[in-house]
């Protein structure tokens, strides 16, 4: 269950398929840089490269961090 507050009537939050620049799975939060959206499940998929780091999930965001950089949080792994 993610551990964010989703807002319905939000129309620049919402739930899109990436793919994430991670070294590692725990974390939950990822910043901008870090984030390539793509418009289709199987996009994010097709792209992913694990041997480098590269995976593909569903993503929600972009939402401002306290320090007031663009974050997206993971709501799912893909792979």
């Amino acid at each position: 269950m993610p551990k964010f507050t989703v807002d319905p009537a939000s129309t620049s939050l919402q739930n899109r398929f990436a793919l994430i620049m991670a070294p590692r799975k725990s974390r939950k939060r990822f910043p901008a840089g870090c984030v390539t959206i793509h418009e289709t499940e199987q996009q994010a998929v097709d792209a992913a490269d694990p041997p480098n780091n590269l995976i593909p999930a569903v993503v929600y965001g972009p939402s401002t961090s306290s320090e007031g950089t663009q974050i997206y949080y993971l709501v799912r792994w893909l792979a």
